[in-house]
């Protein structure tokens, strides 16, 4: 009878503990380990591109910086990236929410960071 006590214990625990790690990735954001990866410079060029039909603008992508994920009803990427406008070249922080299973994506936010 112990024995089996000691099990169900040892399983709510498991599941509490898994609980709590998933509630703060659903929350959190997580670093992007390869921003050069595939997917990620597509999120990137859709950023860019939203952003010139949107602002009339024409932009032209340079490089992802950097970047991190957040899991929401789909991903939400939050991206660093370098674009230049003519001889310009200006870093810009972009958010795009995207649905893969529906092959839905979004750019929630494009704005030019202050150079230093």
């Amino acid at each position: 009878m112990m024995t089996r006590h000691h099990c169900l214990l040892l399983l709510s625990l498991m599941l509490v503990s898994y609980a709590t790690r998933s509630k703060a990735t659903l929350a959190g954001w997580e670093p992007i380990k390869d921003v050069k990866e595939q997917h990620v410079v597509e999120i990137a060029e859709y950023a860019v591109s939203e952003y010139d039909k949107r602002s009339g603008t024409k932009l032209q992508l340079v490089s992802v910086l950097k970047g991190e994920t957040q899991v929401v009803a789909g991903t939400n990427y939050r991206l660093v990236l370098k674009a230049k406008g003519g001889s310009a070249t200006t870093q810009y922080e972009a958010v795009v929410w995207e649905k893969t299973w529906v092959h839905f994506r979004n750019l929630t936010s494009f704005k030019a960071l202050p150079s230093y």
